[in-house]
């Protein structure tokens, strides 16, 4: 294929990928009832099933206070949705527009490596849902510069809380599929994680603080996850380079 081939190729790949965020994201926005009820605000209510296991208390009141945000709103959910119902379509997209130019046996290891891909983006997504937001949301709502301030949520700075929050952590979660891939390819090997454990243990804190709020407490709960996902990327690393050796 020439250059502009690829770039057709690639295209069509993108395009095809929109029009099934699309359709899951009408979808969506159809069913907004069981959408927001459901799944978007059920963190803010005291029956969410991480408060009656924890004892953690939540019941936060919210409010809109523009005229087109709860339209927009209801808009971007749909968007996020589609997103994250459509992800193994899109990985499957990636995975077609590059496996044509590698061999057979990187092909057979890197494969595998997308496989994950979803696996693993779908588990971020459920610990920021389950656990790392209503902690946020625990922390936040008891605290309080003075008795005489209360919290009253604008149910933007909720939206956003949760669509960043649920979908960078799924994507983060994506750690050890790059390191999977990079490791059968020869180019990231499991001296080279073991070496900078102490590295990235700092980076994963600085990249909690980042996705989450920066409560200690949120941060801890990020953090953990993450670091576990290092260390399995290292046990993934050790499988595929000794299968890479024995093939040689």
């Amino acid at each position: 294929m020439s250059f502009w081939d690829h770039l057709e190729e690639l295209r069509f790949c993108v395009l095809r990928s929109l029009a099934a965020v699309g359709i899951f994201s009408l979808i969506g926005f159809i069913f907004k009832g069981p959408v927001f009820d459901g799944i978007v605000l059920l963190p803010t209510r005291p029956d969410f099933f991480l408060y009656r296991w924890t004892g953690l208390e939540v019941d936060m009141e919210l409010i809109n206070i523009d005229v087109t945000a709860q339209f927009f709103i209801h808009l971007k959910m749909a968007v996020a949705l589609g997103f994250v119902v459509a992800f193994p379509y899109i990985i499957w997209q990636i995975w077609r527009f590059i496996a044509p130019a590698l061999y057979e046996h990187e092909k057979k290891a890197i494969g595998k490596a997308f496989l994950l891909a979803s696996i693993l983006f779908y588990m971020g997504v459920a610990v920021g849902y389950c656990f790392v937001l209503p902690v946020c949301l625990n922390f936040f709502m008891g605290y309080s510069v003075s008795e005489t301030v209360n919290n009253t949520i604008a149910l933007g700075s909720y939206i956003a809380l949760l669509s960043s929050m649920v979908l960078l952590i799924g994507l983060v979660f994506e750690f050890p599929t790059v390191i999977m891939a990079l490791s059968r390819l020869g180019i990231v090997g499991k001296e080279l994680l073991r070496k900078y454990r102490r590295h990235a243990f700092m980076i994963i804190l600085i990249l909690s603080a980042l996705i989450t709020p920066s409560d200690p407490v949120s941060m801890l709960v990020l953090s953990i996850p993450l670091y576990l996902l290092y260390e399995f990327s290292i046990l993934l690393c050790r499988k595929y380079n000794t299968s890479s050796h024995e093939e040689k």
